[in-house]
């Protein structure tokens, strides 16, 4: 049997920890390492058939080698971190009372902890907000501290991660009174603490505090302090403290720039959002996935949809892996600018990876349906809601307004009847924008009756009539019959008697154009912005549909006087044109009725035309009729023998030369050029 001391003349190698025997038993006995004690003796290394062959192996290791050295230090660190682990557990456990505190802290360390293991236990802690502070305070009596605020930056980190602001401003007050000073970190830590807490007001409060103890901030202070600047409301600021950042030689990262760009969006400033975004990357900055979600909010804010694919392809090529705020930002972007393409694609996608999509992004999606009439997108989407567990994307009253909407402007009746059963048995009363759309779908459909009956229940309802609601009433009044156009006008008049006045006397054939002028002038003189142009639409509507185009012209004066159609006429020394987008069928015929008038009593004071004449009325379509305002002009020119073409090179406009035009003039009375 060798000695002991034979042993230690063996050449020395590396052991693994994992020692394998060179003949192993079906049930492998356990390895221990030792550094300490030598070998057993060679006889326990063969039991005998009747012990155990589940005796521990013993690999011994020679203690004046690195690899002892490193085998202690690994067997003392893992011990440490397990009754670190273990204290922290305890002080999580523990009541929040001075006494429990004591007793958890004084059992896991008997002996005096250092500042690293006072540091470890309070950031890795789960205990309450108190209980933190109290161990603190244990620490700082009982443990080998060298800095104090090393603890006091911990405590007040972990009170942010709790989102404990009284509690982080008791502890600095409690820090001062100690005569501890504090440090960039504990700044950082406390006005970052402000801005999760949702006190950005205190978080610019801290940071103007720091040069009064001597601290300067650096990028990570900079970055939380900009981002409360933002959110104050004082984007100057914010913007001015980016500068000087950038002047100071700060290295730009990805934190720094999303705030920045997040301050850019929330003041309007988009093109500065952009700018930073574009310019990080200039200084070899790589965008993370934050960055690239703020800059696609922002861009979706700023109605920028064809900027926000080009920055979602690059995010894709760059290889980031988009997450739920990604598609988000899409969702927004494109339902916002009715991309409905692109919009039901990332649905579909958010389906695919079966991400939660509450009830404001399916409204979001409904609303753009509606606009841009995607009926059997809206159907999907509006199914996927109801067949969602989840509550928060159940319909709401906004969700069937909007499939009230779409299958009014699409004349579905009957679908539009059906989604107002389905919202009242849902437990939703009919609001105003649901009888709004009702109504304009039963004007469509010359249901004159049910346009009274839903009117009707409006009053029932104790809903009050809106301007939107009024300028409904005369979108159905300019297409109903003249025999029953007196049931339409009389809701006009229980909505809007002011209103109904100005009906009154458009439609009265007998009645002279003064007074009808001088009533419009005060009703839309006095109109919101928004419903003064619709109203001017309706009412020109309504006169050319019962051949009052004297009173047509009379309301078109009063829309021009007080500006609520700009630049309808322009004249160049090479072409003169008239501009009809944006207005309504009766409008526009009423405009260039007055147009040409103009062109002839041009002729007959011995002016020159110029060289080209063209009238523009855009190439966009009315969505839900399929018929644009370029379509009835050119069935309408025709009827006139007028010689404007549909221009080639130049879509929406039609155009004529001043030779042709002066002839067309001349063979025609004024009185006869427009036919109504």
């Amino acid at each position: 049997m060798a000695s002991p001391s034979s042993l230690l003349s063996w050449p020395h190698r590396a052991i693994s920890l994992s020692f394998q025997p060179k003949n192993p038993s079906p049930s492998p006995a356990t390895a221990r390492v030792s550094v300490q004690d030598p070998p057993p003796p060679p006889s326990d290394a063969n039991p005998s058939p009747g012990r155990s062959s589940n005796t521990s192996r013993y690999v011994w290791v020679n203690p004046n080698s690195p690899r002892a050295a490193g085998l202690a230090r690994a067997r003392a660190g893992s011990g440490r971190r397990a009754r670190l682990a273990a204290a922290a557990a305890a002080l999580a456990a523990c009541e929040a009372g001075e006494a429990p505190v004591a007793a958890a802290l004084e059992a896991a360390f008997p002996e005096p902890p250092s500042e690293q293991d006072a540091v470890i236990v309070l950031n890795t802690t789960s205990a309450r907000p108190a209980a933190v502070v109290l161990a603190l305070r244990w620490f700082l009596r009982n443990a080998e501290v060298r800095k104090e605020v090393i603890l006091y930056n911990v405590a007040l980190k972990a009170l942010r991660k709790r989102r404990r602001w009284s509690d982080a401003e008791a502890l600095w007050e409690e820090m001062l009174r100690e005569g501890v000073q504090p440090d960039n970190a504990t700044f950082s830590t406390v006005i970052s603490c402000a801005r999760a807490c949702g006190m950005p007001g205190k978080a610019v409060e801290w940071f103007e505090k720091m040069p009064d103890f001597g601290c300067s901030p650096d990028m990570l202070t900079y970055s939380a302090v900009i981002d409360a600047y933002g959110r104050a409301g004082d984007a100057e600021t914010a913007l001015r403290l980016y500068d000087r950042a950038r002047a100071e030689k700060w290295q730009l990262d990805p934190v720094i720039c999303a705030t920045v760009i997040r301050v850019h969006s929330s003041s309007g400033n988009f093109d500065g959002a952009l700018n930073v975004f574009e310019e990080m990357k200039a200084a070899g900055v790589k965008p993370n996935l934050v960055v690239y979600n703020t800059v696609l909010d922002a861009m979706g804010r700023a109605m920028r949809p064809w900027v926000v694919k080009t920055i979602h392809r690059e995010l894709v090529s760059q290889e980031a892996v988009p997450n739920k705020a990604t598609y988000c930002c899409l969702l927004h972007a494109y339902t916002r600018a009715r991309y409905g393409e692109d919009a039901m694609a990332v649905y579909r996608v958010m389906k695919d990876e079966v991400m939660d999509i509450d009830v404001v992004l399916y409204n979001m999606l409904l609303s753009m349906c509606a606009d841009i009439g995607y009926v059997e997108e809206a159907e999907e989407i509006f199914r996927d809601m109801k067949a969602s567990m989840d509550s928060r994307s159940k319909p709401d009253s906004w969700s069937y307004s909007s499939m009230v909407t779409l299958y009014s402007c699409t004349g579905n009746v009957a679908g539009a009847e059906g989604i107002l059963n389905e919202m009242v048995e849902a437990g939703f009363k009919p609001n105003i924008f649901i009888l709004t759309s009702l109504i304009r779908c039963y004007g469509k459909a010359g249901r004159t009756d049910d346009v009274v009956r839903s009117f009707a229940m409006l009053e029932d309802l104790g809903i009050t009539p809106d301007d939107r609601f009024c300028g409904c009433l005369l979108t159905v009044a300019a297409g109903t019959p003249a025999d029953e156009l007196g049931k339409v006008i009389g809701c006009i008049d229980r909505s809007s008697a002011q209103l109904g006045a100005v009906v009154r006397l458009l439609v009265d054939a007998a009645a002279p154009s003064e007074p009808l002028r001088e009533a419009a002038g005060e009703l839309l003189g006095g109109a919101r912005g928004v419903v003064r142009m619709p109203y001017c639409n309706c009412l020109m509507d309504l006169a050319v549909n019962l051949s009052q185009m004297e009173k047509a012209c009379a309301l078109l004066d009063v829309a021009l006087r007080l500006g609520i159609y700009s630049n309808v006429q322009t004249r160049t020394q090479t072409q003169w044109s008239l501009h009809l987008r944006g207005l309504s069928v009766g409008a526009a015929l009423t405009t260039l009725h007055v147009w040409m008038s103009d062109l002839y009593a041009a002729l007959q004071a011995g002016d020159e035309l110029p060289p080209l004449l063209g009238i523009h009325t855009g190439q966009g379509k009315n969505t839900y009729s399929y018929k644009g305002l370029a379509t009835v002009f050119e069935s309408h020119l025709k009827e006139l023998d007028a010689p404007f073409h549909e221009a080639p090179d130049k879509a929406g406009w039609f155009l004529t030369t001043s030779v042709a035009a002066r002839h067309w003039l001349e063979t025609k009375k004024s009185a006869e050029l427009v036919a109504v």
